[in-house]
């Protein structure tokens, strides 16, 4: 898949399935159970939001990484939540209503965030003087556009052909997963010739940052005392973040069009299956044991 086409048209495009699918399952109450139970969504929020760039900057600033690695290791960390989180909450028995909340409310703010955070990385590992920049008002729409949007579209759909929607919800699933590993795919195509250095370099610390953010995230929320599945739901909610919107911030041409800052969240998109899935299975468990 040629560079050009990968970037402008199908990784937009992608990304726009991948959120759709995401409105398809939202309804206006997963937005008001904020008032619902407060507490475990203002945890959960001031970890993905405040805990998370933290931790990434930690981990772009002890590892020995190149600066464009380290700005693309802050871009994943400013991109929390995404359907995948949702899904593996389900498959670890988490709150899934909970987990479904946390990525609504965070995908609204981290269209604000993400530029603030993007820069003061660039010019932390970049250098001050640094040329590149993201524009804050015109790449707060254009994140909209590729994320508020489709999101939108899914939820009315939900909401005024709810049968439709419903039929769509799991195909549209599948074929948001199928996107992500082709968009993954590409990028590490496009990169083959550096592959091999590019894990030895980034590997680590997307593993890294993936592994603490979680032990964090499920560290916090057992500490503030919530329930079980919250804990669960919060764990990878902080744990799990969303590749595919990285990538795209990175290497779309009307961003920052920079494919070596897309390569920690392609090489994190495939690590995080792993552990999402190994902490899945270790939660379900846990949860039977404490049933029992």
């Amino acid at each position: 898949m040629e560079a050009n086409f990968l970037t402008a048209v199908f990784l937009p495009l992608a990304l726009f399935i991948i959120m759709l699918g995401m409105g398809l399952s939202l309804t206006l109450e997963d937005f008001k159970r904020v008032f619902i139970y407060p507490k475990a969504v203002v945890v959960g929020l001031v970890a993905q939001l405040v805990m998370l760039p933290m931790v990434g900057f930690g981990i772009a600033s002890v590892f020995p990484l190149k600066p464009e690695l380290a700005v693309g290791v802050m871009i994943l960390a400013a991109c929390p939540g995404g359907a995948t989180s949702n899904m593996i909450t389900f498959l670890a028995g988490g709150d899934v209503a909970l987990s479904v909340t946390l990525t609504a409310i965070s995908s609204l703010i981290t269209v604000f965030t993400i530029p603030l955070v993007v820069n003061l990385s660039m010019q932390k590992f970049l250098g001050a003087g640094t040329t590149l920049q993201l524009p804050f008002l015109s790449t707060v729409l254009q994140i909209a556009v590729i994320t508020l949007l489709p999101v939108a579209i899914g939820m009315i759909a939900k909401r005024y052909i709810p049968g439709l929607a419903d039929k769509a919800d799991k195909p549209v699933k599948w074929l948001s997963l199928f996107f992500l590993a082709v968009v993954i795919t590409g990028v590490l195509l496009r990169e083959r010739n550096s592959f091999i250095s590019y894990v030895i370099d980034v590997g680590g610390a997307t593993l890294v940052l993936n592994v603490v953010a979680m032990a964090l995230g499920f560290a916090i929320a057992t500490l503030t005392r919530l329930g079980e599945k919250s804990v669960t739901a919060i764990t990878i909610e902080v744990g799990i973040q969303n590749g595919t919107l990285a990538i795209a911030i990175a290497s779309t041409p009307t961003l920052l069009n920079n494919p070596t800052m897309a390569i920690p969240g392609a090489i994190y998109g495939l690590l995080m299956f792993v552990t999402g899935a190994g902490f899945a299975w270790w939660a379900s468990r846990r949860q039977g044991l404490l049933k029992a």
